[in-house]
């Protein structure tokens, strides 16, 4: 248990507020489920990432040809009960290290590790980054402020690499009437995957869709989720970067008994406009997804689709990940006026007698792109797969091993470049208490 005392020594950026606020709580920690309610969990995550861009030239204007590191990480998640009494108060803390196992310049900037100050081609050997968290609680609905990895239809984290992005501010759910499940939430601040410094929270310019670098003070979010029975869940959610865009999403998933198997319907409508002062231009995006599957002894086939209508790609904030069915390892499909299909196979082994072993496979076809400052159309295909091992028993329980695998290639190279991508991931998660 060394590495969670070297871990806290790197988390000196804690801020001085936050840490009243632990001195504060600390008083009331005599409260039974203060103490006895809370848990602490530590993942060590090893990432070996190779992303070949297929080009063959380390002297590309759009960077080197290839991405090449191996990193460890270690994300220790430490969550308090609530004191007692009508209005309960706790506090957590995540605490995250990352060192460098292998990088060299030439094949550095993966995503895993950041770069030194003094050579962007070099990686830093170790980084480090700390978040607390107030929270409150009354009667069924918890109030937090602080470090938050929220997983909503309009912001979910992005955790694609060693380490998972946070997010700063404010975030309120309330389960007060049965069923149904509402959210707020106000954020100013992020902290990036391979970053230890918050910063002012930006619209993401993949592919260069919009202009880069376009900054907000504040990101505000507000969402219904109405449980109508076991099988039927519909959704509703808001949000608007100041003076940078707004979108509202509204989704129903839902499933059904159909002969020896379940079928499953996944439906997706996000609106997008700009807002306020426009700094990012124009933004009118309305993205249509839906994902079927039909599951059946270990088996389950999916097909989806996707249409982007309107003049621009779709928004979404840096450091996050679309809420798109067609939202793969590589590629988003998210372009202006983009139509895209999916068709996806998943087989759980554990039907054969072999527990813990999953694979997935899928493909994407896009097309009909509208891309800026030229007339053909453009397209692009992505395919992935995935090997997920989870060993369920001995030495080595819990111990997860994933091997992800994606080919991509497109005709607009200007802007986006073919990929041909390895993952492998092991990672274990333990319990402290």
């Amino acid at each position: 248990m060394v590495v969670p005392f070297s871990l806290l020594t790197h988390c000196r950026v804690a801020r001085v507020g936050a840490l009243a606020v632990c001195t504060g709580l600390a008083t009331q920690a005599q409260a039974g489920g203060f103490i006895e309610d809370s848990s602490a969990r530590l993942e060590a995550r090893t990432v070996y990432f190779n992303r070949d861009f297929r080009d063959g030239s380390t002297s590309n204007p759009q960077g080197a040809s290839k991405r090449d590191e191996t990193a460890q990480g270690f994300i220790l998640n430490l969550q308090s009960g609530y004191t007692e009494g009508t209005v309960g108060f706790g506090l957590d803390a995540l605490g995250m290290l990352g060192l460098k196992i292998d990088s060299s310049p030439a094949d550095s900037n993966s995503g895993l590790l950041p770069s030194t100050g003094s050579d962007p081609r070099r990686s830093k050997d170790q980084y480090a980054k700390f978040g607390l968290t107030a929270k409150m609680r009354v009667s069924h609905s918890v109030l937090k402020y602080g470090a938050l990895l929220p997983d909503l239809p309009l912001l979910k984290y992005n955790d694609g690499r060693l380490l998972p992005n946070m997010f700063n501010g404010a975030m309120l759910v309330s389960e007060e009437f049965k069923d149904l499940k509402f959210m707020a939430s106000r954020l100013d601040r992020y902290t990036a995957r391979d970053s230890t410094d918050a910063q002012d929270l930006r619209l993401n310019c993949k592919n260069k869709r919009f202009t880069c670098n376009v900054t907000a003070d504040h990101f505000n979010m507000y969402g219904l989720d109405y449980k109508v029975n076991e099988r039927l869940t519909a959704q509703y959610h808001y949000g608007e970067l100041e003076d940078i865009y707004r979108q509202q999403f509204v989704g129903v998933l839902a499933s059904q008994p159909v002969g020896p198997g379940v079928l499953s319907a996944d439906v997706r409508l996000i609106k997008s406009d700009d807002a306020g002062s426009a700094k990012a231009s124009t933004i009118d995006n309305r993205a249509l997804g839906a994902m079927f599957g039909y599951a059946v002894a270990g088996h389950k086939i999916s097909a989806g689709w996707q249409r982007m209508n309107g003049d621009t790609s779709m928004p979404y904030l840096d450091g996050s990940n679309p809420y798109l069915v067609n939202y793969l390892q590589v590629n988003d499909f998210a372009n202006a006026q983009e139509r895209s299909w999916q068709l996806r196979y998943d087989y759980d082994f554990k039907a054969v007698g072999i527990n813990g072993l999953s694979f997935l496979t899928r493909y994407v076809n896009g097309d009909h792109i509208k891309v800026v400052g030229r007339s053909e159309e453009g397209k692009e295909w992505e395919r992935d797969s995935e090997l997920k091992y989870i060993v369920q028993g001995g030495t080595f329980k819990d111990v997860s091993l994933r091997l992800r695998n994606a080919t991509y290639r497109t005709n607009y190279a200007q802007f986006a470049r073919d990929v041909d991508e390895t993952r492998l991931i092991v990672s274990y998660n333990v319990s402290i208490w």
